[in-house]
């Protein structure tokens, strides 16, 4: 009996892929390149700048972003993250970044801490409104009932 292309012998088990391993085309593809890549040292360098140079323009405007409009936190992280795939010391302070934001999740997470804090925000609340309030009348701004009230 002939065994055909595509076909398993008779009582074959069928071989299941590994973790990591039946990622895709895609994936092949990509780790074929970066081995050419690095085997060269011009293309290698040329990668590594580019890397350098494109992970660090993200960064950047993260931090920026930080104190303007944006999502600074994203973009620091998505920078961190692209200079960890070629850097070591990006690689580590990615980790020390997921670390951080860990520890902060779970401080805010924290029912103690939680309720304190929406009690703080309403105190704040009530203050700031007293305030606004306070300021209006003392100088003679005219209140939102207040004009209700006229004839």
């Amino acid at each position: 009996m002939s065994i055909r292309q595509g076909e398993s012998a008779p009582g074959a088990a069928e071989e299941e892929p590994r973790p990591g391993q039946g990622r895709g085309r895609l994936a092949a593809l990509v780790a074929r390149t970066r081995a050419r890549v690095r085997a060269n040292p011009m293309l290698n360098t040329t990668w590594r700048l580019l890397v350098l140079t494109v992970g660090c323009l993200v960064l950047l405007g993260g931090l920026v972003m930080m104190i303007g409009p944006g999502p600074g936190i994203v973009a620091v992280i998505l920078g961190l993250a692209i200079l960890a795939t070629e850097f070591a010391w990006a690689q580590r302070l990615l980790h020390r970044a997921k670390v951080t934001a860990e520890r902060a999740k779970d401080k805010a997470l924290d029912p103690r801490k939680r309720r304190r804090n929406q009690i703080l925000l309403v105190v704040a609340v009530a203050v700031a409104a007293a305030a606004i309030i306070a300021y209006l009348w003392i100088y003679g701004l005219t209140l939102p009932w207040e004009l209700l009230n006229r004839p």
